[in-house]
């Protein structure tokens, strides 16, 4: 197959790396000509444009910050759509965005795919990061070769859409653990605690998570750099509350989120990294939450092996 790859971002082009890593015959776009160039000077294709691409490649994906920007370039390919042609969407977006464009794309005779990532960039950068595909069972089978050389789990979610519903949700949760994560470590800090100490306590502990051991040693550094920005953790807790309102589910820790990375942005700018939100409590409390020996970035240190598809399980009751 012959792989359209739309978006080079902190994301987009760590996946897009993986592809080509791999031996995958790849054309790439980005209005961001020097992530273009790099990839070029590597052994991809400039793409030139979405149309372009989606007439040459098999497959085109997308990896983009913001449903508007999905559609804008779905505006672009879909003329060039037709029977066996696939795309699929690996931004976090929004449900009913997804279908709608989706729908476009199987009215030309195409497929279509939402299988945003979940696992932070540092394992998108080693092809480790899971992945989550929203389609048809046919359409699944025949990218699930393309989607493990992309990450390492892939699980089929059901329909179009499906996906996007999960990603938002996962994509919660981490945020309301990493709030969680900061006021503990500031209360470790103001308590007198060691937070070499209160770090290891928490991962051996059942207080440990995938975000305390990755986001809370980059806050431990003072970097906080996870390549992601509090703009991107309001969009994606913005769409989660969006599903829940559609759904008619009333929350109460979801909306307070929401508030307190519109009050970051106020204070620290759209692009401030995520984990930065800390800084909210430092300000507030005087506090200095740093501590020596932690990673000014994060690593992936499991090696790169084949992705393997994960099958939901099922109760005995079921």
């Amino acid at each position: 197959m012959k792989i359209g790859f739309i978006g080079l971002g902190n994301v987009g082009g760590k996946l897009a790396g993986s592809l080509l890593r791999n031996g995958i015959n790849l054309s790439v776009h980005d209005l961001d000509a020097a992530l273009v160039a790099a990839f070029v000077a590597d052994g991809a294709t400039n793409g030139e444009s979405p149309a372009n691409m989606m007439q040459d490649c098999d497959a085109v994906i997308t990896c983009l910050p913001s449903p508007a920007a999905s559609a804008l370039v779905m505006d672009e390919m879909l003329d060039q759509v037709r029977a066996g042609k696939i795309w699929m969407e690996m931004s976090t977006t929004d449900e009913v965005e997804v279908k709608r464009l989706g729908a476009l794309v199987l009215a030309k005779g195409g497929a279509a795919v939402d299988c945003p990532v979940s696992g932070g960039c540092h394992r998108a950068a080693t092809g480790n990061i899971a992945i989550l595909a929203g389609c048809e069972r046919a359409t699944f089978e025949r990218i699930l070769p393309l989607l493990t050389k992309l990450g390492r789990r892939v699980l089929h979610t059901g329909p179009l859409g499906s996906a996007s519903v999960l990603k938002v949700l996962t994509n919660y949760l981490a945020t309301a653990n990493l709030v969680s994560v900061c006021e503990a470590l500031t209360v470790a800090k103001g308590a007198g605690m060691d937070l070499n100490t209160a770090y290891e306590a928490i991962r051996i502990s059942s207080g440990n998570s995938f975000v305390h051991e990755t986001e809370s040693q980059v806050i431990l550094n003072g970097s906080r750099d996870i390549s992601f920005t509090m703009d991107l953790v309001l969009k994606d807790i913005g769409l989660f509350q969006q599903v829940a309102d559609r759904v008619n589910v009333t929350l109460q820790v979801s909306p307070l989120l929401i508030e307190i990375f519109k009050d970051g942005i106020e204070q620290f700018g759209t692009r401030e990294l995520s984990p930065n939100i800390i800084k909210r409590l430092e300000r507030a409390t005087g506090l200095d939450v740093t501590a020596p020996g932690f990673p000014a970035e994060m690593t992936d240190d499991e090696p790169e092996a084949e992705g393997y598809e994960i099958t939901a399980s099922r109760s005995s009751s079921q």
